[in-house]
C-alpha cells in the first residue's frame, strides 16, 4: 500500500522542504503548560529544599533545641494533613493554576515573614511555628492542584516520559538546592536562605499564572464541598489497585521516614564513624532517583503497577543495610538502588493515575493518595525511640524491612495491580479497570 505522501508529489515535496527540528528545542509533547509547570517546579524545589535546611537551623540559633526544631516541623505537618482533603476538593472545583497561584502567595508571605523574624534577630518559637503552619496549608491546597494539574497536561502516549522527566528535574533540583542552601546558610546564615525561598515562591507563582487552561473543560455545578468530597471517595474506594496502594505505602512510607529520620543518623554516629556515611548515603539515594526518572523515560512497562509494585521490594533494603550494618559504601550501593526503585513505581503511578482517573477528579483522588502517604508519618517518627528502646535498634529496623516486604506482597495479591495495562486512553469509570484486566489476559 502507498503512503499518502506517495499519492501525492507534492506532499513529499512540502515534507522534503519543512525544516528539520533543530536540536536542543523542547519535544513535541512538551507543551506550555508542561514546561511552565516543571520550570516552576525546579525553582521552587531549589528554594524550598534550602528553606528547610535553613528553618531547622533559625531555630537552634535562636537557642531552641532539637525537641523545638520538631515542634516547627509538627507544625508544618499538621494543617497539611487536615487541609488535604479540603485542597483537592477545592482544585477540582476551580481552576487548578488559580489555586496553584494563591497557595504560592502565601508560601511567598509565609516565607517573607520568616525571614524578616530571623533577620531582625531572635524569633519566637511560637511566631515560627504559625509561620511554618501557614507553609504547611499552603502546600496542603497546592499538592492536589499541582498534581491534576499536571496530569492534565500530557497526552496519554507521552505520559510516563513526561511524568519521568518532570520527577527528574525536581529531584535534580532539589539536591541542589539543599546543597545550595547548606552552603549559603554557613556564609550568610538561615534568614538570607528563607528570603530566597520567598522569592522563589514567587517567581513559580508568576510562571504558574500564565497556564493556559482554555482546554480543560467546565466544571459542572455540584452539591457542595461535603459532596465532592464524597464523590472523590467513591472513586478512591471504588478501585481496590487504587486504595490496596495507597495503604500499603501508608505504612511504607511511614517506616521509611523513621528508619531514615531516627535510626540513620544514629547508625551512622555509632558505627559509621560520623555524619558523613550517612550524608553519603542519602546523596546516593538522590543519585539514584535521577537515575530511576531516566530509566523511565526509555522503558514504558505494560503492566504498569506490576513492574511498579515490584519495585517497592527494595525499599526494605535499606532498613536491613542499617541493622546489619553495611559499611558506607555498601550501604551507600543501596540507597542508590532504591532511589532508582522509588522512581520505577512513582512514574508508573502517577501514569497510572494518569490513565484511570477521569480528569475532573484527579486532585480529588491526588489529595487522597497524599493523605494516605504521609498521614501515618508523624506517628512513625514519634514511636520510633520507644520501639528502640523496647526492642533494641536491630530489631526495630529488621521489623521495618518485614513490614514492607509482607505489605508489598499483599498488595500483589490484588488481580488489579498484577494485570492493569498501559494504554494511551483515559478511563471514566471503575469498570474500565476490568476491561483493561481483560485485555492482558487475552493473547497478544
Amino acid at each position: 500500500m502507498n503512503s499518502p505522501a506517495d499519492a501525492d508529489p507534492r506532499s513529499a515535496r512540502r515534507a522534503f522542504l519543512r525544516p528539520a527540528r533543530r536540536p536542543g528545542r523542547r519535544p513535541a509533547w512538551a507543551g506550555r503548560n508542561y514546561t511552565l509547570l516543571t520550570a516552576a517546579a525546579v525553582v521552587t524545589n531549589v528554594g524550598s529544599q534550602g528553606a528547610l535546611v535553613a528553618s531547622a537551623f533559625a531555630v537552634l540559633e535562636s537557642g531552641g533545641d532539637a525537641g523545638d526544631v520538631g515542634l516547627v516541623a509538627a507544625a508544618r505537618t499538621v494543617p497539611l494533613v487536615l487541609f488535604l482533603l479540603i485542597g483537592g476538593a477545592l482544585a477540582d472545583r476551580l481552576p487548578r493554576h488559580r489555586v496553584m497561584v494563591a497557595a504560592n502567595a502565601l508560601n511567598c508571605v509565609s516565607q517573607a515573614s520568616f525571614a524578616a523574624l530571623v533577620l531582625a534577630g531572635e524569633p519566637r518559637l511560637w511566631q515560627m511555628m504559625v509561620l511554618a503552619g501557614l507553609g504547611g496549608t499552603g502546600h496542603a491546597f497546592f499538592g492536589p492542584a499541582s498534581e491534576g494539574m499536571l496530569m492534565s497536561s500530557v497526552s496519554g502516549e507521552h505520559a510516563g516520559r513526561a511524568f519521568a522527566l518532570y520527577r527528574m528535574a525536581m529531584h535534580g533540583a532539589g539536591i541542589g538546592g539543599a546543597a545550595l542552601g547548606g552552603a549559603l546558610i554557613a556564609a550568610f546564615g538561615p534568614g538570607w536562605v528563607l528570603a530566597i525561598d520567598a522569592g522563589a515562591f514567587l517567581v513559580a507563582g508568576s510562571l504558574r499564572a500564565f497556564i493556559d487552561v482554555s482546554h480543560v473543560p467546565a466544571r459542572e455545578p455540584g452539591g457542595g464541598m461535603l459532596a465532592d468530597l464524597r464523590d472523590g471517595w467513591r472513586e478512591f474506594s471504588g478501585r481496590p489497585w487504587l486504595w490496596s496502594i495507597v495503604v500499603q505505602f501508608a505504612v511504607v512510607n511511614a517506616v521509611v521516614v523513621a528508619a531514615e529520620a531516627v535510626y540513620g543518623p544514629l547508625v551512622a554516629r555509632d558505627e559509621l564513624g560520623g555524619p558523613g556515611p550517612w550524608g553519603l548515603a542519602l546523596a546516593a539515594f538522590g543519585a539514584g532517583t535521577v537515575g530511576g526518572a531516566l530509566l523511565m523515560m526509555r522503558w514504558r512497562p505494560r503492566r504498569l503497577l506490576l513492574a511498579g509494585t515490584l519495585c517497592v521490594f527494595p525499599l526494605a533494603l535499606p532498613s536491613a543495610g542499617l541493622a546489619v550494618p553495611l559499611s558506607a559504601a555498601g550501604l551507600a550501593a543501596v540507597m542508590f538502588l532504591t532511589g532508582v526503585s522509588v522512581e520505577v513505581f512513582g512514574v508508573s503511578w502517577m501514569t497510572a493515575l494518569h490513565q484511570e482517573i477521569p480528569e475532573e477528579k484527579l486532585s480529588r483522588v491526588s489529595a487522597y493518595d497524599w493523605l494516605g502517604s504521609i498521614g501515618m508519618v508523624p506517628l512513625a517518627t514519634a514511636l520510633a525511640g520507644p520501639a528502640e528502646s523496647v526492642f533494641g535498634r536491630s530489631a526495630a529496623l529488621w521489623g521495618c524491612s518485614a513490614l514492607i516486604v509482607l505489605l508489598t506482597a499483599a498488595v500483589l495479591t490484588v488481580p488489579d495491580v498484577r494485570r492493569l495495562t498501559r494504554r494511551t486512553t483515559k478511563a471514566a469509570d471503575p469498570s474500565s479497570v476490568t476491561g483493561a484486566a481483560d485485555s492482558a489476559r487475552s493473547p497478544g
